[in-house]
């Protein structure tokens, strides 16, 4: 069944379609759907959740979704195709993140409103099957074997990770864990990982070893100070700041991301100003906590 080339051409409201479409993202994602996933999601009773996916078989795919009595849910086929959604790992991690993110990644809704446009990181290159037994090895604190190709060895090596989160840059998607290769908290590119995860059993180092995920620390912006006065104000003002400062709080490992972000990551500045135009005023404070050969297995 080929997608529309209009949401208008969907007999179904749009707070349905959202339902069959989160059905496509569980399922997908996960590897398993039940009524408990819609339920959440949207605050409906079981019975309107059942109805819900057993109207996407019947009149959206029949071919995407099995019952299977192992696993008590839905599992998608092995000819699964994405019908009303992308199929894009994007769809499912921003949505995990926020459920606000659930409105703002479906581009086929037809809502009326100012014309807008959101440029966004190219997608990676991340398949399905690899990202599942990742997510229930983080919810589980479970080790997990990986393939994972970085760009410090010209093979890919297999690695044991205990993954505790995903985590958005910005640019892209990691999962941060436990490295038992290097003892100690890594992030690795989910795009990265070459094969199927093999999982297996229960470990010790989850999230709450993870220091410098548990360690919050501030971060001092301000207009770089070789700008012209009025240059500063006028930057100052764009972002918001206070007494020409911006101080963004975040977890100590993740500091280094924001930095990035903000192009502001590298101890030595653009010889332009205007290129730099933010500087980061307590660098020496935090340094411990940023980035370095330790924070993110390249």
């Amino acid at each position: 069944m080929a997608r529309p080339s209009n949401s208008t051409d969907w007999p179904h409201r749009w707070d349905l379609l959202l339902r069959y479409r989160l059905i496509e993202i569980i399922a997908l994602w996960e590897g398993r759907l039940t009524t408990k996933a819609l339920m959440t999601a949207f605050g409906i009773g079981r019975q309107q959740a059942s109805k819900d996916i057993n109207t996407y078989i019947r009149e959206i795919s029949p071919d995407n979704l099995e019952y299977d009595k192992q696993i008590k849910g839905y599992k998608p086929t092995e000819i699964f195709t994405p019908i009303l959604t992308l199929g894009s790992v994007d769809e499912y991690l921003h949505l995990l993140n926020t459920r606000q993110d659930l409105m703002s990644h479906f581009a086929f809704l037809d809502i009326k409103q100012a014309n807008t446009e959101v440029i966004y990181p190219p997608n990676r290159a991340v398949k399905a099957q690899f990202i599942r037994p990742i997510i229930k090895a983080a919810r589980e604190q479970k080790r997990i074997e990986v393939q994972y190709a970085s760009l410090t060895s010209p093979e890919a090596e297999y690695r044991v990770i205990t993954p505790h989160t995903l985590v958005y840059s910005g640019y892209r998607w990691h999962v941060r864990g436990h490295c038992e290769k290097n003892q100690g908290y890594r992030d690795f590119v989910l795009s990265r990982i070459k094969d199927i995860p093999d999982p297996i059993f229960a470990s010790e180092n989850g999230i709450d070893g993870d220091k410098a995920w548990n360690t919050f620390i501030d971060l001092s912006v301000v207009p770089d100070p070789r700008l012209e006065e009025f240059q500063q104000q006028v930057i100052a003002d764009d972002y918001g700041m206070e007494n020409k400062q911006m101080l963004i709080k975040t977890r100590a490992a993740l500091a280094s991301y924001y930095l990035q972000f903000l192009r502001i990551d590298n101890k030595d500045c653009f010889s332009d100003p205007i290129k730099q135009q933010l500087v980061l005023e307590n660098r020496e404070d935090i340094e411990p906590w940023l980035m370095g050969k330790k924070a993110l297995d390249n």
